[in-house]
């Protein structure tokens, strides 16, 4: 008896589907390359004949990626109007490939790009004919070739160190899976270092040697393609590295030691003019005076030999003579001499005077340079405080333009509902005209 009942209420069942609106699309996804022309099929059986339907609307439209997302509509076709309305952002790209009387209503995009990697919905709308499955869904998967990675090195290259080699593709779609490979610089085989993981496209490798050095390949690969991208490794033993932080310690002592000899040198150099420039300005006339003399006597009051050698050849009372001449001239340049000595101590305190002169003025330099900078810093910080306000006033003026793209948006999403609304007072009109129609036909 359960079997009977059973039996009954599964025919029921299929009784009730039949002659019941059926769409249709034959696969729950579609994959195709980006910048394809595509075709999405859609197909359905109505209960009645479509000769005796007053209309039928076909709609295609996206569905919502989240759970407040609305549906966005593509095109809309009234049949037997032949009415098509395609929207704003479709135009140009979408149109309905159909054939209402049998049942055909195909979607066809041209130019496909990431932004239709969705799920598309067709609907299909006919007065008095509201059971069944009115509608049915698809995935449009839009596959992109990988673009070809970077491949890079994260980490220090020096012996004994841990390193990731990293291998990333800025675009690809579906996501790209990632592959190294390697190729050493000896034929030698090389021991793998158990630690050493591949994930993600990050190659890790733990206690690098000289034997790790060598060409390393990434390959990053979907159902398109795939690219690769190539990175050297170049480890440093142990004694080359010594070898070249020794190196550049004895450069830079030698560099350190040439320095300081031209250093020395120029100081020397300094203080040897200016004991010149003293000694020529005090020294050099008193042997200028000697020759003036003709006596044969210095400026320091001591005889020349030839002076001593003539005197021997006088009587005593030339000799007494030329002793009180040689007096009364000792005592003259003596007197010159102390002329000399002032004269020299004068340019001494006037070249002291100007030198002091001269270190004022070198300080009242340093002090209006000091100024000059402060001054600078001040503008810096006023034209830093200008780009603060002008980056301020852009980011407000960026949040205007978002304000009024997203008041743009609702806008348009309220003409949409608009259109909406309208579409179903005139099929609401359309049925009750059909009503009236029949029941004036009945009469």
């Amino acid at each position: 008896m359960e079997g009977r009942l059973c039996a009954v209420a599964l025919l029921c069942v299929a009784l009730s589907g039949v002659g019941a609106l059926e769409v249709t699309i034959p696969q729950p996804f579609f994959e195709f390359a980006r910048g394809d022309n595509i075709s999405l099929p859609c197909s359905f059986k109505p209960k009645n004949p479509i000769s005796s339907a007053p209309t039928v609307i076909v709609t295609w439209s996206i569905e919502g990626t989240g759970a407040d997302d609305k549906e966005k509509q593509i095109l809309s076709y009234y049949y037997p109007r032949k009415i098509l309305d395609i929207k704003e952002k479709y135009e140009g790209r979408a149109t309905l490939d159909h054939d209402i009387p049998n049942g055909k209503a195909n979607l066809k995009l041209s130019s496909i790009t990431l932004d239709d990697n969705k799920n598309f919905e067709c609907k299909v709308q006919i007065p008095r004919d509201d059971e069944g499955n009115l509608l049915a869904t698809t995935r449009l998967v839009v596959l992109v070739a990988p673009s070809t990675p970077i491949c890079g090195i994260q980490g220090k290259t020096d012996y004994g160190q841990n390193i990731n080699l990293t291998c990333k593709s800025d675009e690809g779609s579906p996501p790209p899976t990632y592959a190294w490979t390697s190729s050493f610089v000896r034929n030698t085989p090389y021991s793998t270092n158990p630690r050493n993981t591949d994930k993600n496209g990050i190659l890790s490798l733990y206690n690098i040697t000289k034997d790790t050095s060598g060409i390393y390949n990434c390959t990053a690969k979907n159902k398109i393609r795939s690219a690769q991208c190539s990175i050297t490794l170049k480890v440093m033993p142990p004694s080359m590295m010594n070898a070249a932080s020794t190196a550049a310690i004895v450069a830079g002592v030698i560099a350190a030691f040439i320095i300081l000899v031209v250093v020395i040198y120029c100081c020397c150099c300094r203080k040897k003019k200016e004991e010149e420039e003293g000694y020529v300005m005090g020294v050099t006339d008193d042997y200028k005076e000697e020759d003036r003399n003709g006596d044969g006597r210095r400026p320091d009051g001591r005889e020349s030999t030839k002076s001593y050698e003539d005197s021997t050849a006088k009587s005593p009372d030339d000799l007494r003579d030329r002793y009180e001449e040689r007096s009364e001239a000792d005592y003259k340049n003596g007197r010159d001499y102390d002329d000399r000595r002032r004269d020299y101590d004068d340019r001494r305190r006037d070249y002291d005077d100007r030198r002091r002169d001269y270190d004022d003025r070198r300080s009242d330099y340093d002090d209006r340079h000091r100024d000059y900078d402060e001054r600078r810093s001040d503008y810096d910080d006023r034209h830093s405080d200008y780009d603060d306000r002008r980056s301020d006033y852009n980011d407000r003026r960026s949040d205007y333009t978002d304000g009024r793209r997203d008041y743009t948006d609702g806008r348009r999403d309220y003409s949409d509902r608009n259109e909406r609304y309208d579409d179903d007072d005139r099929r609401y009109d359309d049925d009750r005209r059909y009503r009236d129609r029949r029941d004036d036909d009945e009469r």
